[in-house]
C-alpha cells in the first residue's frame, strides 16, 4: 500500500507546458533521494513514446524501464497545479503523480491511485484541493466516491433456512470488511429486509458504519418467507450516497426482470452485476504477455483499440476482484492491475462486437506496442 505524507505533496505549482512540470517533478524526487541524477530524462521520453495522462485531469509521468537502474527508492512527488497545465492539446491536468519504480511495483502504485482517481468527480475536488491533507485524503481513498463491492462480500449457498440468518451473514461480511461493526450487524437484523421483487430481498443499516459497502449472500436452497420467495439478500451498510450507482444498477436488472442473474452467478459475476449496468453480449479471454502488465503504455494501447469500435465494451481482471470495467477508460483499465499472465475477460454488445473482441484479441497476441 502506497504510504504518502504531507512531504510529497507541492501544492499551487505552476508550469506552462508538461515538459516543464515534468522537470519539476523529476527534481522533486531527486532531491527525495528517490532516483539519481539523469532520471528525468527517462521521464520525458517516456512522455514522448505516450502520453501519461489518464483522465480526471490526472497524469502518471514515470521513466522508462531503461531508467530503472536510477531509482534508489519506489516513491511518488505529487505536484497540484490548481491554475491547470496543458498537457495534451484540450487535455488538462490538475495533478501529476510522478512514480519512481524499482521494478514491477508501479503496478501496484497505479492499481491504488486509479481506483480512487476513476471516480466521478473528483477532477472538480482535486483542482480544488486546498491542503496538502485534502489531496493526500482523496489519493488514499478517504473520500469516497464508489461503494465497496469486492468478491470478499459476496457468500453463496450460505446454509440458511431464514431471513434473519441470511441478514446477519450478509453484515457479517461487511463487519469482517472492517468498516461496521457489531452494533450494524445488530441492526440490520432489527430492521429487518424488505422483498424488492423476483426472491430479491434487501437489509439496511447506517449505525456505526464507517464507509459504505454492500454484500450479498443466497442460500444453499431457496425457501420462502410469508410465502414470498427468498433467493438472495443484499445488505447496504451507509454512511454516505457512495452506494447510488449500485442500487441503480439493481433497479435496472429488476425493471429487466434479470435479478436470476445475481442468483446464478458466481462470486465476480455478482460484482460485475451490480458496478456495471446489464450487459449480454459476446464474451472472450485473452491473457497478457506484456512482461510488466498493463502499465500507462501498453493500456493506453488497448483502450485505444478499443475506442475504435461503436460496440460497449467491458474488461474483468480474471485474477484480480472479477469487476468489470469500461475498457474505453484508461484510468478504469490500469486499475484492474494487470500483470504479465492475467487473464482479461472482454464482453462486448454491439453491431461490430465480435470485430472488437478480434481486434483486441489480436493487439493482445501483438504485445499492444510492446513486442510480441
Amino acid at each position: 500500500m502506497l504510504s504518502l505524507s504531507t512531504s510529497d505533496i507541492q501544492l499551487n505549482q505552476v508550469a506552462s507546458n508538461k515538459q516543464d512540470a515534468i522537470k519539476a517533478i523529476a527534481a522533486g524526487l531527486e532531491q527525495q533521494g528517490l532516483v539519481e541524477n539523469g532520471y528525468v530524462n527517462g521521464m520525458l521520453n517516456r512522455e514522448a513514446q505516450n502520453s501519461t495522462f489518464l483522465g480526471n485531469g490526472i497524469a502518471i509521468p514515470h521513466g522508462t524501464t531503461d531508467t530503472r537502474d536510477l531509482v534508489k527508492q519506489t516513491g511518488v512527488r505529487v505536484h497540484h497545479f490548481p491554475q491547470g497545465v496543458n498537457w495534451d492539446n484540450d487535455k488538462t491536468v490538475y495533478l501529476a503523480i510522478g512514480i519512481a519504480a524499482k521494478s514491477d511495483e508501479h503496478l501496484g502504485i497505479l492499481k491504488q491511485l486509479t481506483k480512487v482517481l476513476s471516480a466521478d468527480g473528483v477532477e472538480e475536488r482535486l483542482k480544488n484541493c486546498d491542503s496538502a491533507e485534502s489531496v493526500i485524503a482523496i489519493l488514499n481513498g478517504e473520500v469516497q466516491s464508489e461503494a465497496d463491492v469486492d468478491t470478499s462480500l459476496v457468500q453463496l449457498a450460505f446454509p440458511a433456512t431464514d431471513l434473519v440468518q441470511l441478514t446477519a451473514v450478509a453484515a457479517g461480511l461487511v463487519k469482517n470488511h472492517q468498516v461496521a461493526s457489531n452494533a450494524t450487524v445488530a441492526d440490520a437484523i432489527a430492521q429487518g429486509a424488505t422483498h424488492v421483487g423476483q426472491g430479491l430481498w434487501v437489509a439496511k443499516s447506517q449505525k456505526e458504519v464507517t464507509r459504505t459497502a454492500l454484500s450479498f449472500v443466497t442460500p444453499a436452497s431457496a425457501f420462502e418467507e410469508d410465502g414470498v420467495a427468498v433467493k438472495g439478500l443484499l445488505f447496504v451498510a451507509a454512511c454516505n450516497g457512495s452506494h447510488g450507482a449500485v442500487m441503480h444498477n439493481l433497479a435496472q436488472l429488476l425493471y429487466k426482470k434479470q435479478a436470476d442473474k445475481l442468483f446464478t452467478a458466481d462470486a465476480a459475476g455478482v460484482v460485475s452485476l451490480l458496478t456495471e449496468e446489464a450487459l449480454d453480449g459476446t464474451t472472450a479471454v485473452f491473457a497478457i504477455r506484456n512482461p510488466h502488465g498493463l502499465h500507462a503504455r501498453p493500456g493506453a494501447m488497448l483502450v485505444s483499440v478499443a475506442k475504435k469500435f461503436n460496440s460497449t465494451l467491458l474488461v474483468a481482471n480474471l485474477n484480480g476482484d472479477g469487476k468489470a470495467v469500461n475498457a474505453k477508460s484508461l484510468m478504469k483499465v490500469i486499475a484492474l492491475g494487470v500483470k504479465k499472465g492475467h487473464e482479461l475477460q472482454f464482453t462486448a454488445q454491439g453491431d461490430d462486437a465480435d470485430a472488437a473482441l478480434e481486434a483486441i484479441g489480436q493487439a493482445i497476441a501483438d504485445g499492444l506496442g510492446e513486442g510480441k
